[in-house]
């Protein structure tokens, strides 16, 4: 078999010759054969032609099959099964997850650094960017100019600059001094020195980020030793170099590494790419990660990007199981022992050198070159990666294998090159496995911090390893989509590099400062300020004022209708009553049993019926036979029902479709009424204050847009700033509003946004919920047919939470008027009183209570205000304000 490879190779040569068929010669013989022999000639000729092949093809198969099952069986330990590659998943999961967290980091191998990049592009950015790409011995400085006229366009102008030796080695100083210069050099080349622009900075080094703008260097590696820069910032120290030379001016607004520059540039191309991976030289790879998660950052709202420097998994000894004798051969010779052991593994860096390793000790133990060893095989760095692709190609591969070999001091037989061929396969195969395995964990995470059970996202790829070896991209894939069956995965080339990428994180910096700075306009015309409080409070005083008065009544916005309720609840009632409750297309009939005493109870039975529509449109010339003792309003019923529990109830409140309040007036004060003794219940109506135009100054365009669309345009102006009724259109506006800008949903406006009334202040309660996060406020949204980034869901979320915060001020400026001037009628310096309060909004909304409760605590300090939730509702009420007027009956007052 040692010499079948030369003996096979004599074979085609024999039929080819025409020996097979006794020396039959063609033109140049004493003799032409006839046209009939011709014929038989060919026939022959074809014949033996594909005997040949197929004794040829038998023959290297069988050669191959032998020296594949002889390397499988002797690199046993670097052929990987899908449950080793299952249980190197689980353990890279496990310390991304020790790298989030803030006690664990330290220990972690997995570093997960973030790097302040909180969105990929969203097809909106536009502009002129500059781009610095400084990681190896030559850098790029690239101008990117970035339009989104009818489609999003992007041209770049690039120069590469050499960084010499003694600069690499130099001082710090020198190296940004260097940088400075190529940068003048090219921004004058370009004729733009008279313009500041935005510019991104691709640094490819360990760097730890405290912001988008500042880096700094942890180590040095590539064979970069400048001094006095590990520690220090270097956006710092290129900007005090540029500063230096004082002949141009640049804003730096971002430093990124390579990984991110390739996930920024994949994600112009496409917007779901979250992930970036390069396996080349070195490896490394970034994804999107959820703020929540991220325990070294302050704040929980939105996503960013994780460089997870996966190069160091395994540095605690977690893949000690899978490692070879190589492996750690490799990491005994390298700078670095004992660190960046996942890299040594994986990237090529290393690769060529693996295969080296391999060669030389089955040369020593005659398994290979006849047992021969030269020193170019011995000699490092001799067989590089790009030796290894070449060899692995399908076609040609094996004479590759035998040119490298001959240049290595070697006479390789056809088997020694199938063996050769067959490690590079062993070692590029377990490379591309081990990268699927850690994509898959972070594929995994995304699936699993999405709460969806299949993800679909985009892995932004680059690295000379991927891009230049035959197989790699296709294994690391396949591997990829067998690990994680249910994640869709589209792996997308970066053809620009990662300097066009640092300009993509800059541009989408650029639009995100300019877009928060129109958010936070638009958003302030809903905060208001004490002094607007205040200014709130005291007209609603005046409203009241002349709501009560005879002469100015009919003017009056606030109504301050008297209910001739009397008297509160005082624990002395007895009795059963009927209630009946009717405000919509049901009504409530309730059999209340008060009991008074040591022990007072209330026993309540009730009933709903459907109001059939011909009685609700008909006469209502009903007969009842029933002792009709009180009719009141919702309002006084909330106030009633938390009287009986609380005796300083004097005011009731409801905040929720609609919004009123009542409470007890003086009797004196109320005009419309004779007699000046003791209290009377005032019905405020206060949902139409403001009609007289008192709050214009505070409305918004959004305020007026949903007023004009109302059914009562111009009326209930106060209302429609704070009731459940309103709120969720105001929201509605603001989000069409930011849409229509490109601030939301990539500018689309769907038709269900146009839809009026689609969001209904319970999903505004939802979105607003500190216990969900934005995943689930993207479902919510994704419910109203609106298909939401998390940045979407983040603004969506600022919106609600400006419109209902305004509502809940306002409703504590009415209510500070309300209870100042209770404590005002009765000369106090200190006001203790209970407000009974209902209504949805109140109740659901996790935060509007809070907020009214702090603003009327500032706009009426001198009243102690305790805030009773009623539970019964105003059926109860209406029972406690018949049992009241019954006892004053009966009591002949």
């Amino acid at each position: 078999m040692a010499t079948g490879g030369k003996s096979g190779l004599r074979v085609l040569s024999m039929w080819e010759e025409g020996e097979g068929l006794g020396g039959i010669r063609g033109s140049r013989g004493a003799r032409r054969p006839c046209a009939n022999f011709r014929g038989i000639l060919e026939q022959a000729t074809v014949s033996r032609r594909m005997i040949a092949a197929q004794v040829l093809a038998y023959f290297f198969t069988e050669l191959k099959a032998d020296q594949v099952k002889k390397i499988d069986k002797y690199l046993y330990a670097a052929r990987l099964s899908d449950e080793t590659l299952l249980d190197v998943m689980a353990r890279f999961r496990t310390e991304m997850e020790k790298g989030l967290g803030r006690d664990t980091n330290p220990t972690a191998t997995l570093k997960m650094l973030p790097t302040f990049v909180r969105s990929t592009p969203d097809g909106t950015e536009k502009g002129d960017f500059l781009a610095l790409d400084l990681g190896g011995s030559n850098f790029r400085i690239l101008r990117v100019k970035v339009s989104c006229e009818r489609q999003q366009k992007v041209e770049m102008e690039s120069q590469i600059y050499p960084t010499p030796e003694d600069i690499m080695h130099g001082s710090g100083a020198r190296l940004f001094d260097h940088v400075a210069e190529c940068l003048g050099d090219f921004i004058e080349k370009q004729e733009i020195k008279d313009k500041k622009l935005p510019l991104g900075f691709t640094f490819s080094f360990p760097c730890r980020q405290s912001k988008l703008d500042e880096s700094v260097l942890i180590t040095w590696t590539k064979g970069f030793k400048a001094s006095g820069v590990e520690g220090s910032d270097v956006v710092k120290l290129l900007r005090k170099a540029i500063d230096k030379r004082g002949d141009y001016d640049v804003d730096i607004m971002a430093v990124v590494n390579d990984t991110v520059g390739t996930m920024m540039t994949c994600g112009f191309d496409d917007q779901r790419c979250e992930v970036g991976l390069i396996i080349g030289t070195g490896t490394n790879a970034c994804y999107m990660e959820e703020l929540r998660h991220i325990d070294l950052m302050e704040g929980d709202e939105g996503r960013m990007c994780i460089n997870i420097e996966w190069g160091g998994f395994g540095d605690d000894g977690s893949l000690e199981s899978i490692r070879t004798e190589f492996d750690r051969e490799i990491d005994r010779g390298s700078l670095n022992p004992g660190k960046q052991l996942f890299e040594k593994m994986i990237s090529g860096m290393y690769m060529g050198e693996l295969v080296r390793l391999i060669l030389v000790k089955m040369a020593k133990e005659g398994l290979i070159f006849e047992g021969n060893i030269t020193p170019e095989l011995l000699t490092k760095g001799k067989l590089e990666t790009k030796h290894v692709s070449a060899i692995e190609k399908s076609k040609g591969g094996l004479l590759k294998a035998k040119e490298i070999l001959t240049r290595l001091g070697l006479e390789p037989s056809d088997e020694d090159c199938i063996a050769v061929q067959h490690v590079c396969t062993i070692v590029s195969f377990r490379s591309a496995n081990l990268c699927a395995a850690a994509l898959g964990a972070i594929l995994t995470r995304l699936r699993d911090n999405k709460g969806v059970p299949r993800l679909r996202t985009t892995v932004g790829m680059d690295g000379s390893l991927y891009k230049m070896h035959p197989q790699f991209a296709r294994r690391l894939q396949k591997t990829v989509r067998r690990l994680v069956p249910d994640c869709e995965v589209r792996f997308l080339l970066s053809e620009s590099g990662s300097g066009k990428g640092a300009a993509m994180v800059t541009a989408v910096a650029a639009r995100l400062a300019s877009q928060r700075k129109e958010i936070d306009e638009t958003l302030a015309s809903f905060t208001l300020t004490q002094e607007q409080l205040f200014e709130v409070k005291k007209r609603m005083r005046t409203e009241m004022e002349l709501g009560l008065k005879k002469k100015s009544h009919e003017t009056a916005t606030v109504k301050m209708l008297p209910t001739f309720v009397r008297s509160t609840p005082d624990g002395t009632e007895n009795g059963d009553f009927v209630a009946l409750d009717l405000g919509g297309t049901n009504f409530r009939v309730l059999l209340v049993k008060i009991r008074s005493g040591k022990r007072r109870t209330v026993e309540m039975h009730n009933k709903i019926y459907a109001i059939p529509l011909e009685i609700m449109q008909g006469t209502g010339e009903e007969e009842f036979e029933l002792d009709v003792v009180s009719i009141v309003n919702d309002t006084v019923g909330t106030m009633m029902t938390c009287a009986y529990e609380d005796p300083h109830c004097e005011v009731g409140m409801i905040v929720g479709t609609g919004s009123n309040t009542c409470y007890m007036e003086e009797a004196r004060n109320t005009e419309l009424v004779e007699g000046d003794e003791g209290l009377m219940c005032v019905n405020m109506e206060w949902g139409a204050f403001g009609d007289n135009g008192c709050l214009d100054d505070i409305r918004t365009e959004y305020d007026n847009a949903v007023d004009d669309l109302s059914l009562n345009q111009g009326k209930q102006t106060y209302e429609k700033m704070i009731s459940g009724m309103y709120l969720g259109e105001i929201v509605r506006n603001v989000v069409i509003d930011f849409t229509r800008r490109g601030f939301l949903f990539r500018g689309q406006i769907s038709e269900r946004l146009k839809t009026r009334s689609i969001f209904e202040t319970k999903f505004l309660s939802q979105i607003e919920s500190d216990r969900l996060a934005l995943l689930q406020v993207r479902a919510i949204l994704q419910q109203l047919g609106l298909d939401s980034t998390c940045d979407d869901s983040i603004i969506v979320k600022e919106v609600c939470g400006a419109v209902s915060k305004r509502a809940a001020q306002l409703c504590g400026a009415g209510m500070a008027a309300v209870v100042d001037k209770i404590r005002e009628n009765r000369d106090l310096d200190h006001l203790e009183i209970t407000v009974g309060v209902d209504g949805t909004l109140y109740k659901l909304h996790p935060h509007f209570s809070k907020i009214m409760h702090k603003t009327v605590k500032e706009l009426a300090p001198k009243c102690n205000v305790t805030f009773l939730l009623s539970e019964d509702g105003s059926g109860k009420g209406a029972a406690l304000i018949t049992a009241v007027a019954c006892r004053l009956r009966e009591s002949g007052q």
